[in-house]
């Protein structure tokens, strides 16, 4: 079965059809990536609508759905509703702003079809990309080569007096001239006291003796996404630095230990919370342990207290807790993992030991 008729299975009694909107979710069900254009997905045919720049590219490319090439959006759109006598239209209500509904009303007014605006559509193509297929899983294997690539790269780079966001840069070039269409994200090198900010900005601050250099960085190849943290020590560390460490690796290790199929993701955050917490640094890991990855860098499932996801095979997100301490330093370790019928593949290599440069 094609993802669009997976799709069309599960669509609710009400609905005639649905629109694929945005850019990910159009890749997902097509296999054609392109900055505009959409998917109109009716009970018996899905239709991939783009204008005259990618009207070639996916007349050759695109899968799963008959291509036409608008002159006049509206007018395409209507003339389709109008064919099928569709009456409900699912839209994707999550990745739509309130402009862009007010303009899918104008252009359907003037037909008998309405657009239904709730999560129905949302939530089925959440259940569906949440499990990756074996393909997926070796894309985001792909992307996660080049990451570690660049991280091993850049250790040659790292030394007292260079900058930040030289060794971002570095790591970008790096990761491009090996493949990757672009980073997965905005890279995270930082260093010294600018390590306390789980998400700080690369700048022309210099490495210093004794620092903690952070880096949370991924790749993005073929459409998928990789992501890794790894914190290493520039040369003298206090024993204070070496405790935290080994901390958030004991933490990071617990929790990988604990996945496998059919418990909560919320599970696998609790057991890295409470190692940091039970070792007296409550209040300084505040963000989720973990996030899926795919198409995009944060998706489901969520490793957080309060997520609702249960873990089942093929789902890949990573596990990340870290120990923030404000004006003096931070650490992440971050790894991706893909659950396994009965525990989890760890897709990360990089040693986790503390490497001190």
């Amino acid at each position: 079965m094609t993802r669009i008729e997976t799709l069309i299975k599960n669509f609710p009694a009400n609905a005639d059809a649905a629109l694929i909107t945005s850019g990910e979710n159009r890749f997902y069900f097509s296999d054609f990536r392109s900055s505009a254009g959409v998917i109109l997905v009716t009970r018996d045919i899905a239709y991939l609508i783009v204008d005259f720049r990618y009207g070639e590219a996916a007349q050759i490319s695109a899968k799963n759905c008959k291509v036409i090439v608008y002159d006049n959006f509206s007018e395409t759109i209507c003339n389709l509703v109008k064919k099928h006598n569709l009456h409900n239209v699912l839209i994707e209500r999550d990745n739509m702003t309130i402009s862009e509904l007010k303009t899918y009303e104008n252009i359907l007014k003037n037909t008998a079809c309405n657009i239904i605006v709730n999560s129905a559509l949302d939530n089925i193509i959440k259940d569906m990309r949440i499990i990756k297929s074996e393909q997926e899983i070796e894309k985001i294997k792909a992307s996660q080569e080049i990451t570690e690539k660049a991280f091993y790269h850049i250790l040659d780079y790292i030394k007292v007096g260079v900058k930040e966001r030289d060794l971002a840069l570095e790591i970008e070039y790096f990761m491009k001239k090996c493949g990757a269409e672009n980073v997965a994200f905005d890279l995270i090198v930082i260093s010294g006291k600018k390590t306390s900010l789980p998400h700080g900005v690369p700048s022309n601050d210099e490495i210093k003796n004794g620092d903690f250099v952070l880096m949370d960085t991924g790749a993005l190849l073929d459409g998928y996404h990789s992501d890794m943290t790894r914190t290493v020590a520039i040369n003298g560390v206090s024993q204070e630095q070496i405790d935290i460490y080994n901390i958030v690796l004991k933490a990071n290790t617990e929790a990988i230990k604990s996945i496998r199929p059919g418990i909560y993701a919320k599970d696998v955050d609790k057991i890295a919370r409470d190692i940091i917490y039970n070792a007296g640094y409550e209040g300084c890991f505040g963000h989720s342990t973990g996030h899926g990855v795919g198409l995009q860098i944060h998706e489901y499932p969520v490793a957080s207290p309060k997520s609702k996801n249960i873990l089942e095979k093929n789902m890949i997100f990573t596990v990340e807790p870290g120990i923030y301490l404000p004006n003096k330093f931070g650490v992440r370790i971050e790894d991706m993992v893909a659950v396994t019928e009965n525990g989890a593949e760890i897709l990360t290599s990089v040693s986790k030991e503390l490497i001190i440069i």
